[in-house]
């Protein structure tokens, strides 16, 4: 994009869930791996760099598992998150860009739209929404702009297939290629929109040059959704592979969860939307030259009642 033609790139992540080698070749960017919970790091960057543009994109995006690690969920998704406000405070950055989540709404009337009232169901949700208010906070007390976007079930090249808990189409091909049935929670007639990133990246870098999007929320993302049974049917397809099955025993989650995008739309035009047949295609194809990779287990587990058991 234009207004990042000569602009210095900091690209701050601790690798839980990605790969150095995933970082364009780019003299403009620097790579940084540590965590945004380290408030000290984080304020020696902010100190040096004094960043006039924070895209806040890092969180531990497992909804299910974050019932049982609440403690972890919260140090991660939230007070991560005010590490970063408070140094955008002190250095009088221009603009915070904020990616939440549907997870803020709840079970709710469909499709979800801006004005349907948040009603988290998980602790994961609950840490989105939290941070969504300090930012409208942090807004009329010291004037920090910023434009919050609600995506959902994004997949696509580049994305983390080793972590079991979480990026259900990561999991189910890296299940695939190791020839491993993809587990459903349930009857898996559970109804999610998938979003091809490609399709939402653009309007996510642009969003603090778009003045109409400035302390907005906006939800972004597919707007057909389809059951976890016909994702699987199309994973397979992608792979060209036989649409092995484990049907698991169902979980506490959200069963309907799509939302609607009109005010994107009309802030931001009319994005693309790519196929699920064809963006699966494209991460297929990107996974097959990356290779399987072994699952990640998450060791830190607080509480296990009630905890799935094949996450045991």
């Amino acid at each position: 994009m234009e207004q990042f033609h000569d602009t210095q790139i900091i690209a701050l992540d601790d690798l839980s869930g990605g790969f150095e080698k995933n970082i364009p070749e780019d003299a403009r960017i620097r790579f940084v791996q540590g965590s945004i919970t380290d408030s000290q790091l984080v304020d020696r960057l902010f100190e040096q760099y004094r960043f006039d543009y924070i895209y806040h994109l890092a969180a531990y995006a497992a909804e299910g598992l974050s019932h049982f690690i609440r403690r972890f969920n919260y140090t991660n998704n939230l007070i991560g998150s005010v590490n970063l406000l408070n140094a955008a405070v002190r250095a009088e950055s221009r603009c915070f860009v904020f990616t939440s989540s549907i997870a803020v709404y709840g079970q709710g009337q469909l499709p979800l739209t801006e004005e349907t009232v948040p009603q988290p169901e998980d602790p994961y949700g609950i840490a989105k929404y939290a941070f969504e208010m300090d930012l409208r906070a942090a807004y009329e007390m010291f004037g920090l702009k910023h434009v919050i976007f609600r995506p959902h079930n994004v997949y696509g090249e580049y994305q983390n297939i080793a972590d079991k808990y979480r990026n259900v189409v990561g999991i189910f091909m890296n299940r695939l290629l190791q020839g491993l049935p993809m587990p459903i929670f349930g009857d898996g007639e559970q109804q999610r929109a998938f979003t091809y990133v490609g399709d939402i990246a653009g309007m996510i870098a642009g969003a603090p040059f778009v003045e109409r999007a400035q302390n907005q929320v906006f939800n972004v993302g597919a707007d057909h959704p389809c059951s976890v049974n016909e994702l699987a049917k199309l994973v397979a397809e992608s792979l060209d592979m036989p649409a092995e099955i484990e049907h698991l025993d169902a979980r506490q989650e959200v069963k309907f969860a799509y939302s609607d995008h009109s005010k994107a739309e009309s802030v931001f035009g009319r994005q693309k939307q790519t196929s699920l047949r064809e963006g699966l295609g494209k991460m297929a194809q990107w996974v097959r030259q990356t290779g399987i990779r072994d699952a990640v287990e998450f060791t830190d587990i607080e509480v296990r009642k009630n905890l799935p058991a094949s996450w045991k």
